[in-house]
């Protein structure tokens, strides 16, 4: 087992895989209120652009900082030099290359949503007439569908990283990680009981 796979936070959010289903089926649930208000292709780019374009954008410029759950994140002072290098994987190349191909995926997942959405119109939340709402719904659930997605592949492809490949990597610089992170919530010393955060 490599070293840093002992790092409670990476399973966390590998497991956040777990909730892309629930989304995708609030999206088609949404896509299947009423009948289109707009052509199909345009009402595919309203929801494909609030689904995909913000999460893609973070993981392109500024990763996702996995050392944080829901509203709170560890202060970047408080990282480990091992948690660090951990940091320095997501930020590569190869991770944004990870990212482009996961949009491109739920670009095709989407498209096979809103062909199969009339068979989901006996259990939509809304009444034919509000489509707005269910395009709404739709955009909202696809853009949590895009995060649950995002982050749990780029933290599998870092879990695929040799050991070797982790040794030589460079811990992140403290003072970068805000400006180069997305640090979502309070910052705080700890978040896991059991996870020290002093440095090694």
């Amino acid at each position: 087992m490599r070293s840093f796979w002992s790092e409670p936070f990476l399973w966390i959010h590998l497991a956040g895989l777990a909730a892309l289903p629930l989304f995708l089926e609030l999206c088609w649930v949404g896509l299947a209120v009423g009948d289109p208000l707009l052509p199909v292709w345009l009402e595919l780019v309203l929801v494909a652009s609030v689904g995909i374009a913000p999460i893609l954008w973070m993981q392109l410029i500024r990763p996702f900082d996995i050392f944080s759950i829901l509203a709170l994140a560890i202060k970047p002072e408080q990282l480990t030099p091992k948690q660090r290098r951990i940091l320095s994987l997501f930020n590569t190349p190869a991770n944004r290359f990870v990212a482009i191909c996961a949009a491109v995926f739920m670009l095709w997942v989407l498209w096979q949503i809103y062909r199969a959405a009339p068979v989901a119109a006996s259990v939509a939340f809304f009444p034919p007439g509000w489509r707005l709402a269910g395009l709404l719904l739709a955009g909202w659930a696809f853009l949590a569908s895009n995060l649950f997605l995002q982050v749990p592949v780029a933290v599998l492809r870092v879990l695929l990283t040799s050991e070797a490949v982790f040794a030589k990597t460079e811990p992140y610089p403290v003072e970068r990680i805000p400006q180069d992170f997305t640090m979502p919530g309070w910052q705080v010393n700890q978040i896991l009981p059991l996870v020290t955060t002093e440095p090694e």
